[in-house]
C-alpha cells in the first residue's frame, strides 16, 4: 500500500481529494493577527478582502516536523511526501525532521521518500499524480523515487500576477518598483529557477499579453507535450485560467489539461486574479 502526503500549497482536484491515497498536511496562514488554517475551511473570498485591508500584508507558517509524523501514520509501507519548495518554504525541512524523528521512533517498518518539489501550488499536485501513475503501474518504491526525482528535473513553474501589493508589502519587491508597474500596468511573467527559487521571466502591458507571454515561454521549454499533463490555477478568475487553457490548445496538444481554484497558500502567492501554470 502507499500513501501520497501533500503540504497544502499543492491543491487536490475533487477527484484525488475522494481518492484514498492522498493526505494533506496544513500550513497555516496570519494576516494582521488573525490565523487561518489552510485546509478545506478556507474561505478565500475572505482571505483576499484581509490581504487588500492589509498595510502589512499576509505571512505563510510550515507544518511542524509533528504533523508530518501523524501523516506518516497508518497502514501504507510506501509514504511518498511532496513539499513545496526548499527555496521558499520550510515545508521541505519539516518534513524530512519529521520523517527521521519517525524512523527513530519506528524503525524502517515503513518507507518514507520526501520530494522538494523546486515548486508549488499545481506543480506539487502534478508530481503527486506522477508517483500514483508509476505506483499504480508497478514500480517498486526505490524506482518510483528515482523515476519521481527525474520528472521533478524536467518540470517548469511560471506564473503572471494581476498586482505586486502583497510582494511590496511582504518587503520582496521595492515600493517605486511596485508602484512603477502598478502605473504604467506593467505585468512580470515569473518562473521557477532549477533550484526552486523564482525568477523572472520578462513582462508585458497589460495582463493579456503577459498570459501570452507565459504561454509563449512555456511551449519553447516543454518537450514531448502529448505525454504530458498540463496544470493552471487561478486565484479567483476561473474565465482567465479557461482564456489561457484555450490560447495553448491552439497552438500544442497536451495529454490532459486540468484547471484548478487555488487554495490558501497559493492565494497568498498569487495574489486575486493570479494565475500559476506547471508542466
Amino acid at each position: 500500500m502507499y500513501k501520497i502526503v501533500i503540504d497544502s500549497c499543492g491543491e487536490l482536484p475533487e477527484e484525488l481529494k475522494q481518492d484514498g491515497h492522498y493526505e494533506t498536511v496544513s500550513l497555516e496562514l496570519e494576516v494582521d493577527g488573525c490565523r487561518i488554517k489552510d485546509d478545506s475551511t478556507f474561505n478565500q473570498l475572505d482571505f483576499l478582502r484581509r490581504v487588500k485591508e492589509s498595510l502589512k500584508g499576509p505571512k505563510s507558517s510550515c507544518p511542524s516536523p509533528e504533523q508530518y509524523m501523524d501523516a506518516y501514520e497508518g497502514e501504507a509501507d510506501h509514504v511518498y511526501v511532496v513539499t513545496l519548495s526548499g527555496g521558499l518554504s520550510g515545508s521541505y525541512n519539516s518534513a524530512v525532521l519529521g520523517k527521521n524523528l519517525y524512523e527513530e521512533e519506528h524503525g524502517d517498518a515503513k518507507k518514507i521518500y520526501v520530494f522538494n518539489s523546486k515548486s508549488a501550488s499545481i506543480g506539487e499536485t502534478l508530481i503527486g499524480m506522477k508517483i500514483q501513475e508509476f505506483e499504480e503501474a508497478g514500480c517498486g518504491f526505490e524506482e518510483v523515487v528515482e523515476k519521481v526525482e527525474e520528472y521533478i528535473k524536467s518540470m517548469n513553474t511560471y506564473f503572471v500576477l494581476e498586482t505586486l501589493e502583497t510582494l511590496r508589502k511582504n518587503g520582496r519587491l521595492s515600493n517605486l518598483k511596485a508602484f512603477i508597474a502598478n502605473s504604467l500596468n506593467i505585468k512580470p511573467v515569473m518562473g521557477s529557477t532549477k533550484e526552486g527559487l523564482i525568477c523572472q521571466l520578462g513582462q508585458a502591458r497589460g495582463m493579456n499579453k503577459a498570459l501570452e507571454r507565459m504561454v509563449k515561454d512555456m511551449i519553447s521549454k516543454t518537450k514531448d507535450c502529448e505525454n504530458r499533463i498540463l496544470a493552471i490555477s487561478h486565484c479567483n478568475c476561473p474565465e482567465r485560467a479557461k482564456a489561457v487553457k484555450e490560447k495553448i490548445e491552439k497552438i500544442a496538444k497536451f495529454k490532459k489539461i486540468i484547471i484548478i481554484n487555488t487554495a490558501g497558500v497559493s492565494s497568498m502567492y498569487a495574489n486575486d486574479g493570479g494565475v500559476i501554470m506547471a508542466v
